[in-house]
């Protein structure tokens, strides 16, 4: 049986927790949550009572509880400290993205991973949208042809849930992988403009970023907490055809110079699928689809797009 904690039970923590309880009474997977942490003393001991376990207000605790793998939902400046006390203890981690607030501090975590022999995965979920791993599939089938240009457009209101980064760590990163996944290969010129509208503080609430990838893919990603409307949506042009994506509905759209097709797509959760490939991994030795090192690719590009920016 594998031992399974979260730590940070905001809104995306409180969804590891419910997945893994999930997870752990549909027996679908041989896993036990054994405890929750939070530094909110009232939150986590109702989260703690909702999925019958334990609560903690000392992250550290998990440790004693003998837990094997963690997910760590918490502020990005945290990621560093913590994922590493639970990595030099052998504990498997996964982080939430973006890997860490630095190149350095990325590196280190993935470094201590290597050495102490555990895995360490990123928390990248688009990766693991069935519409995403649907287009992956037809593009290495050469469907589209060669990939020329992929088109991404993240943006949706403004929200007081995240406070310590502005849109290109937050939610650019998603595309910036994305993009990644699905051309092959890495960037190599990144250019960025980026801006504070209204948001309160300081960080970026509007972001407009042109990638180039080593495989001469040009990628161009627009992010922003302004707009009413929730978009999430991908474009591939190609060759031989084009195809749209829509992350929220899950669906893929591919034409081409006959015919119009819409892929067949099973609608799952991208979040289970993510928690499913980190236990697999964990259970058979192998490495998570998200490593250390795609996170940090995200981070550099995140942070090259940040200093072109200003």
């Amino acid at each position: 049986m594998l031992k399974v904690g979260v730590i940070g039970v905001g809104m995306m923590g409180y969804n590891h927790v419910r997945i893994y309880k999930e997870l752990e009474k549909s027996k679908e997977k041989d896993i036990k949550l054994v405890g929750v942490s939070d530094t909110n003393e009232e939150r986590v001991n109702e989260i703690a009572k909702e999925f019958d376990t334990k609560a903690f207000t000392d992250y550290k605790e998990l440790i004693n509880e003998g837990v094997d793998l963690v997910s760590i939902v918490v502020p990005t400046f945290l990621h560093k400290k913590i994922a590493s006390e639970f990595i030099e203890a052998g504990v498997n981690v996964l982080v939430e993205k973006p890997i860490a607030d630095s190149i350095e501090n990325a590196k280190e975590l993935i470094a201590l991973a290597k050495k102490n022999n555990v895995k360490l995965a990123v928390g990248h979920v688009e990766r693991f949208n069935p519409a995403i791993l649907e287009l992956k599939k037809h593009i290495e089938k050469g469907v589209l042809g060669d990939i020329v240009t992929m088109t991404a457009k993240r943006v949706g209101p403004m929200t007081s849930r995240i406070t310590d980064v502005g849109v290109i760590l937050d939610l650019s990163v998603h595309d910036i992988d994305a993009m990644h996944f699905l051309c092959g290969s890495k960037v190599k010129d990144v250019y960025a403009k980026a801006k504070n509208v209204k948001h309160p503080s300081d960080a970026e609430d509007y972001a407009l970023i042109i990638a180039s990838f080593e495989n001469d893919i040009d990628g161009i990603i627009e992010t922003n907490r302004l707009t009413p409307h929730k978009t999430r949506s991908l474009n591939i042009i190609g060759t031989q055809g084009i195809a749209y994506l829509d992350y929220i509905d899950q669906s893929l759209t591919i034409y081409d110079d006959e015919w119009v097709k819409k892929a067949k797509i099973e609608h799952s959760e991208p979040l289970k699928n993510e928690l499913l490939n980190v236990i697999e991994s964990v259970e058979n030795g192998v490495e998570p689809l998200v490593c250390g090192e795609d996170g940090l690719h995200a981070l550099e590009v995140a942070l090259k797009a940040l200093k072109s920016s200003k």
